[in-house]
């Protein structure tokens, strides 16, 4: 099947078409970004997943767990990392032991809610989060590389729009 798209050319001669393949020339421009999207995000996400395992044998899901407590320096409710990570309860309790056990993370009870757990990095924990930060965007920075600045902004722009339109969209879904 004919494509006018230069990229799709190459990625196909590299075998390296993966969920974009599923595209075909007469489909709506929306699908064919929509998976375009979906095979950068899969991409990306592969790398990232290989280079903190390889680098600092770590999961993604590691490391967004501490992601998250990095920019909450006073701590995070278990449940309240769980909305924020978009995963189970279980899923964080067995981060959280892990963690814990490696002295990466304390777990306190919470001073208004006998029921819930506080979850704060250690300072060993923060030291090397803030280590495995600093390669992380230069790794996200290497990756996009081939986009120009201008380029960059604009897509972050355009995505925000769509973003925003999901919201949107949820939000009435919810309502009915």
């Amino acid at each position: 099947m004919k494509h006018n798209d230069p990229s799709h050319a190459l990625l196909s001669d590299a075998q390296q078409l993966g969920l974009e393949g599923r595209a075909r020339s007469g489909d709506h421009a929306k699908l064919k970004l929509w998976l375009r999207m979906l095979s950068c995000t899969t991409q990306v996400e592969a790398e990232i997943r290989r280079r903190l395992r390889a680098r600092f044998g770590i999961t993604l899901a590691r490391f967004d767990y501490m992601a998250q407590l990095y920019r909450n320096p006073d701590g995070l409710k278990m449940r309240e990392l769980s909305r924020y990570l978009m995963v189970t309860g279980g899923n964080v309790t067995g981060l959280t032991d892990d963690l814990e056990r490696d002295g990466l993370v304390a777990r306190e009870g919470s001073p208004t809610d006998r029921r819930a757990w506080i979850v704060r990095l250690t300072p060993t924990g923060r030291r090397g989060f803030e280590s495995i930060a600093r390669e992380h965007e230069e790794w996200i920075l290497e990756l996009f590389a081939g986009l120009g600045d201008t380029v960059v902004k604009q897509l972050h722009g355009e995505l925000g729009k769509l973003r925003v339109q999901l919201v949107r969209n949820d939000r009435s879904t919810e309502a009915k």
